[in-house]
């Protein structure tokens, strides 16, 4: 995954002004009062970088004070960066620099919306991923002076919205998306988790996302037949597990070494145990209703297709004892 949002919030804004400078020159750039690029000293760059990392310092440390006198520094010693978006990123900090998390928040998105090209647009959205993570990671939030609440919710419409700005294509977009879909899957939220997972699958069908999606997808579907009861799990619908059994067959194809380590094959034998069984249950359920024919396809399809199950054995019994039979003495036990 990438690594980027360790880069500090204003240098981000930095190399996006110096990546849009003409490729023919060399140097540092900075924009003047026309809006044209100038070429300014290293030195002036090593004070810009110094002061950035400072300010970060500050803001990161809860330094209220010192990082309001540092921001207005800033200011007034590059002046060729200062305007309304400037003052928007700078409030934001602010509130961040004061705990004020769902205000930093909202300061960003207004000045993400009102100035969607501004070249400090990249470290407001690292900001906003950074307080995503926390709250995705647990962080909670006191309800009324008395209740403390986790802010998963938030966590994933932060992350949500950021996708949505960055696109799911991109660098920030895509781990926006995978924050989200290991937060649902760590929650037991399956079918939330199985969604993302397949919409990060649609853009990234190899490489480490698709990698990931692809075995979260697996595990998702798995995960959720396996919530019911043992007993129970037969009587529920089993089209998720077939699905389950499609991504692992695909992931051991694509992924050979990592199948081993992961005994996929044992993962498909037990799935392949549960499906036999669930139509096995299918045709028991004929059988008690006194339909022996509906039944016998059932036991029949058991057989066939899950010859080496636990679930086939009982099949091949009930169906020898429906040939035979002349009462109404019930078929044998699966048990």
């Amino acid at each position: 995954m990438s690594k980027y949002r360790i880069l500090i919030f204003l240098l981000a804004a930095s190399a996006t002004l110096a990546s849009r400078a003409s490729a023919s020159t060399s140097g540092t750039w900075r924009l003047d009062e026309g809006r044209q690029w100038e070429a300014v000293s290293a030195e002036s760059k090593d004070k810009f970088l110094l002061a950035a990392t400072e300010i970060k310092e500050l803001v990161n440390t809860h330094q209220t004070k010192a990082a309001r006198k540092a921001f207005d520094a800033l200011k007034k010693d590059f002046p060729e960066i200062a305007g309304p978006d400037l003052d928007l990123f700078i409030k934001a900090e602010m509130f961040y620099c004061k705990g004020k998390l769902y205000k930093t928040i909202k300061t960003h998105d207004k000045l993400l919306n009102e100035y969607p090209n501004s070249k400090f647009r990249e470290a407001a959205l690292d900001r906003q991923f950074s307080i995503a993570s926390a709250f995705l990671g647990g962080q909670t939030k006191k309800l009324l002076g008395l209740f403390t609440m986790k802010r998963y919710a938030e966590g994933v419409k932060i992350m949500e919205k950021i996708t949505e700005r960055t696109g799911i294509d991109s660098p920030m977009g895509a781990d926006a998306a995978v924050a989200v879909a290991r937060n649902y899957q760590e929650r037991k939220k399956y079918n939330d988790a199985y969604l993302k997972w397949w919409e990060l699958s649609l853009q990234y069908a190899a490489g480490p996302i698709g990698k990931e999606a692809l075995i979260g997808m697996a595990n998702c579907k798995r995960a959720f037949y396996n919530e019911y009861d043992e007993k129970e799990r037969p009587l529920f619908d089993a089209s998720g597990l077939s699905t389950a059994k499609s991504c692992y067959e695909k992931f051991k194809l694509l992924y050979p070494k990592d199948a081993e380590e992961m005994d996929i094959d044992k993962i498909l034998k037990e799935i392949n145990e549960q499906l036999a069984l669930k139509q096995y249950t299918i045709g028991r359920y004929y059988q008690r209703m006194g339909n022996k024919q509906a039944a016998n396809l059932y036991y029949d399809m058991v057989v066939s297709d899950w010859p080496d199950s636990k679930a086939a054995e009982i099949a091949k019994q009930t169906l020898a004892y429906n040939q035979i039979s002349i009462n109404n003495e019930p078929a044998p036990s699966e048990q």
